[in-house]
C-alpha cells in the first residue's frame, strides 16, 4: 500500500501521497504500478485516492463532474464528492465481484482536503471517505488534524500536536517529510512522493 500523510493547522493543509501502487489482475496476481494519487479538484481543494488503483480514475472522473457543478467551498464539495464516489465505488465492487472474491485490497478510499469560507476559526477541512461498514459502501468522517494511511500512530501524534498548536505550515511540512524519510529508511516506503499544500492562496504543488 502506498503511504499517504495529511496534516493541517489553522494556516493550511499539507498533503503527501506516495506514487507506488499494487493492482490485482484477473489471475489474482499482484502487479506493481506508479501513479499520481494526488488530484487537484478546484483552486483550493484536492483529493487523494488511496487503496485500489481504480480510485485514481474515479478521482479524475469526480473532477470532471465537479467542474460542471460550480462548487468551490470544500464543505459543498464534500457532500457532492461522497455521493458521486459512493456510486462509483459500488459500481467498482460489483465489477470486482464478477472476477475476484471481495478483499480490502480491492476497496478504494479517498481523502478530501480544502478551504472553506464559512468558518474563519476553522478555514481548512480534511475528510476521509472510506468503507467504514462491513458492506463495501463509502461513508465519510472528518479528520481533525492529521492522518496517515497506512496508520502511523507515532507520526500522527506528532503532527496532531503541531496542528493543535497552530504551527506554521513549514513546520508541519518538515515533520511530515521527516516521517516519510524515516519510513523509507525502514523499507516501508519506496516510491516517489507527490507533495502539495493548501493555504489561503489555494492549492499549490510542491517540488520536493
Amino acid at each position: 500500500m502506498s503511504q499517504i500523510i495529511v496534516a493541517q493547522s489553522i494556516h493550511g493543509i499539507i498533503l503527501a501521497a506516495e506514487k507506488r501502487a499494487v493492482q490485482v489482475n484477473e489471475k489474482g496476481e499482484e502487479v506493481s504500478l506508479s501513479m499520481d494519487r494526488l488530484i487537484r479538484l478546484s483552486p483550493a481543494c484536492a483529493l487523494i485516492a488511496a487503496g485500489a488503483v481504480e480510485g485514481v480514475e474515479m478521482g479524475k472522473s469526480l473532477k470532471e463532474f465537479l467542474r460542471g457543478e460550480g462548487l468551490i467551498d470544500v464543505q459543498d464539495l464534500y457532500g457532492a464528492s461522497l455521493a458521486y464516489l459512493a456510486t462509483e465505488h459500488e459500481r467498482l465492487m460489483r465489477k470486482k465481484c464478477e472476477i475476484l472474491p471481495i478483499d480490502p485490497i480491492h476497496h478504494a478510499s479517498f481523502i478530501l482536503a480544502g478551504k472553506t469560507e464559512r468558518d474563519p476559526e476553522r478555514p481548512f477541512r480534511l475528510y476521509y471517505l472510506w468503507t467504514k461498514k462491513k458492506l463495501p459502501q463509502l461513508d465519510g468522517d472528518e479528520i481533525t488534524n492529521a492522518f496517515c494511511l497506512p496508520r502511523r500512530m507515532g507520526l500522527e501524534y506528532q503532527l496532531n500536536q503541531l496542528g493543535k498548536a497552530n504551527a506554521p505550515l513549514e513546520g508541519i511540512l518538515a515533520k511530515a517529510r521527516e516521517g516519510m524519510e524515516k519510513l523509507r529508511m525502514q523499507g516501508e516506503a519506496s516510491g516517489p512522493v507527490a507533495w502539495a499544500r493548501i493555504n489561503r492562496d489555494g492549492y499549490q504543488s510542491l517540488d520536493l
